[in-house]
């Protein structure tokens, strides 16, 4: 499609979006599919964010999301949602049924990736962190960049990984892409990173500090600020330092 041919969307106050599918991808994850326009795009960045509205027991809530389909496509976006108990927008969206309708404004900018900033790209996430990871890396990849990905990756179990078919499947066939992953209840025979993410797995598993280097990291807020002071620590500088 004609890039000038495409209508890029954005807006500062709610609209809704028609949920025209959904993709279940671990126990309590899903990626909810929304309707665009044929000739639409959401004018955003790898890494950037949506804000969802809702009116939750009489409550107006918001919460941020990072899209996880790749910047560009046109005629629809994905949401990938875990279900957290606590989290009440996170509940909203998993009892949505194809058809309903989700208010959502936006996009709105966060620490994205812009091309040419960097050669090599740490990516550090736990849980659904994992969300703005995989626009950028699916960006990175499809475009053929001249960039290495180092993906650092923690979650409790096997049962929680997030795309974990698709990572597999990069590590085979891209030279450029690395994946570790971190688990708090590894299985039996586990050969990877176990508990939590700690100096040495990122001194081993992440590229070293350089001016053609930068760290994207995106997780629980306890987890990022520990590991924004560890990655100081190594070396990493500020600016270097991404929060999608």
């Amino acid at each position: 499609m004609d890039r000038d041919a495409v209508t890029r969307i954005t807006s500062k106050t709610p609209v809704p979006y028609e949920l025209t599918a959904i993709h279940r991808d671990t126990h309590d994850t899903q990626t909810l599919c929304f309707a665009l326009p044929d000739d639409a795009t959401l004018d955003l960045l790898p890494g950037d964010h949506l804000y969802v509205h809702a009116t939750i027991d009489g409550k107006t809530v918001k919460r941020p999301y990072t899209p996880s389909s790749m910047p560009g496509a046109t005629g629809y976006f994905d949401l990938t949602v875990k279900r957290y108990e606590a989290g009440t927008v996170s509940k909203y969206l998993h009892d949505r049924k194809v058809g309903d309708r989700v208010l959502m404004s936006g996009p709105h900018p966060g620490g994205h990736w812009v091309d040419g900033m960097a050669k090599k790209v740490g990516l550090v996430a736990g849980g659904t962190g994992i969300t703005p990871m995989i626009s950028i890396i699916r960006w990175i990849l499809a475009k053929s960049l001249p960039v290495e990905l180092f993906l650092v990756y923690a979650n409790k179990a096997e049962a929680d990984i997030i795309f974990r078919q698709e990572w597999d499947e990069d590590v085979r066939e891209r030279a450029s892409f690395h994946c570790h992953h971190v688990l708090e209840q590894p299985p039996v025979g586990w050969s990877q990173g176990t508990g939590r993410i700690t100096e040495p797995i990122l001194r081993r598993h992440l590229p070293p500090p350089g001016s053609d280097t930068v760290i994207f990291l995106c997780g629980p807020p306890p987890m990022a600020d520990a590991l924004e002071s560890t990655l100081r620590a190594i070396g990493h500088a500020e600016q270097a330092i991404i929060f999608p």
